[in-house]
């Protein structure tokens, strides 16, 4: 099939603001509907497409959410064993090992982030965007496109949790400084995680906001941001003042990332749901 093949007549387009997440197109004779989250995830198949044999964004969903899954299991642990430290002492755990369980978990978020990031930078070939799937990018420049936006900001809001949980392991004892390197980061990131969120709400939604609950993607992604919310409310109450920590902060910090982490297992389990239905579908309409 040539890229001439691939032309098609778009009909309508929608979308949140600048951004389209669905549009409506002719395609020799027949009306085809395309949407940017199954698009970036390699979940379509009802259309034809243009790309190399060996690459297909699908593949990488397992490890995407599995990433997810695991450093959320990691933040979800570490943080119930930060809430009874009798739990803690029973295995034998010191406050530094279970800050360094944290650390783990954010490296798999990492990994699984940028593993996310390579799958919106590399979409296949369509109808309404014949010259994607041409060559691989490592991270690529789509800021027009939401769920690459999306992408991106999560991967580095990952980035700003390792610097955090990192730091954690290696407090200074100066003030200013461990609240710049630790609790900095964890505030930064936890907005970027926010802003990418909402983005994949909005992606999902084809608009600011909706009401899908028939939707397995619509409750991934409303998951999804509901543990952003909850990480951003931790990274509040984290603020430790020159004064000391104040206990009554920690436990709520400790609290809302517990919350989070949970929402964020959720919302990786419900993802792998989806690739798996969303692609059997297809497949079976096909």
């Amino acid at each position: 099939m040539t890229g001439g093949d691939l032309k098609a007549d778009v009909v309508s387009e929608a979308g949140p603001g600048p951004f389209v997440t669905e549009r409506h197109y002719l395609l020799h004779g027949q009306r085809h509907i395309w949407r940017s989250r199954p698009h970036r995830r390699g979940l379509s198949l009802l259309h034809p497409v243009v790309a190399a044999a060996h690459w297909h964004p699908a593949r990488l969903n397992v490890w995407i959410g599995s990433g997810f899954l695991i450093g959320s299991a990691f933040f979800a642990i570490c943080s119930a064993l930060g809430l009874y430290p009798g739990l803690a002492d029973g295995f034998g755990l010191s406050e530094t090992q279970i800050n360094t369980g944290f650390f783990i978990g954010s490296i798999f978020f990492t990994t699984a982030a940028y593993t996310q990031l390579f799958q919106s930078a590399n979409p296949r070939a369509t109808p309404v965007e014949p010259n994607a799937g041409q060559r691989l990018d490592m991270i690529g420049w789509r800021p027009h496109d939401i769920g690459w936006l999306s992408s991106f900001l999560q991967f580095l809001g990952t980035l700003l949790f390792n610097l955090s949980t990192f730091m954690t392991l290696h407090p200074s004892g100066n003030w200013l400084r461990d609240e710049l390197l630790i609790w900095g980061p964890d505030v930064f990131g936890s907005i970027l995680f926010l802003s990418s969120g909402y983005l994949a709400v909005a992606e999902t939604s084809h608009g600011y906001w909706s009401w899908r609950p028939n939707d397995v993607s619509w409750w991934s992604v409303m998951v999804s941001f509901a543990g952003c919310v909850a990480f951003m409310i931790s990274a509040v109450y984290a603020f430790v003042p020159q004064s000391g920590a104040v206990a009554t902060m920690v436990t709520h910090s400790i609290v809302w990332t517990l919350v989070g982490a949970v929402c964020f297992f959720i919302s990786a389990a419900l993802l792998l749901v989806e690739s798996r239905s969303v692609a059997e579908q297809d497949a079976a309409s096909v």
